[in-house]
């Protein structure tokens, strides 16, 4: 396994749509392996592969207290929503910066696992947060682009100068 490079707002290649994973192979399955321990030494709760400048649709998510629950999602797609909910959001691409934002309550999501198995599964609160937050990385959005403009120049500033000071 290996720990793989985060890409940071406002990187362009954060805007870039994923493609759907035509076969789930040895290949992926050591993706999803280096996705995981990327996201568990950052530390986050989501990953998905347009993060880590692989354009492919897969997402790792761990939301559990004791990183028991991990969870890979390959070709995810929502196929039912339901309500909504604000939640204070933050993400491995935009360090540092936590905001709230509007999501649905409940999704019913379908993938395939890392075997090329599909499968559903319904989800609400905060793992339906992190389903639909990573579903938008591979969708080619960050979730500061759910702000107003005004919030989205001031989060860019802040990094940009961030950047500056550590570079």
């Amino acid at each position: 396994m290996a720990l793989l490079n985060i890409l940071h707002y406002p990187d362009p290649r954060l805007h870039k749509k994923a493609v759907p994973v035509k076969v789930v192979d040895d290949r992926i399955r050591r993706l999803v392996a280096d996705m995981a321990e990327t996201m568990y030494a950052a530390p986050g709760i989501g990953l998905a592969a347009n993060q880590v400048d692989v354009q492919e649709r897969v997402v790792v998510i761990d939301a559990s207290e004791d990183k028991s629950g991990l969870r890979a999602y390959i070709n995810p797609e929502i196929i039912e929503r339901d309500g909504e909910q604000i939640c204070e959001e933050g993400c491995l691409s935009v360090p540092g910066v936590y905001e709230k934002v509007a999501r649905s309550a409940w999704v019913r999501v379908r993938a395939l696992d890392e075997k090329g198995q599909p499968f559903e599964f319904e989800a609400e609160g905060l793992m339906a947060v992190c389903i639909q937050h990573e579903i938008d990385h591979l969708d080619g959005k960050v979730f500061v682009e759910h702000l107003s403009l005004l919030k989205q120049n001031r989060i860019k500033v802040k990094l940009q100068k961030r950047s500056r000071i550590t570079a």
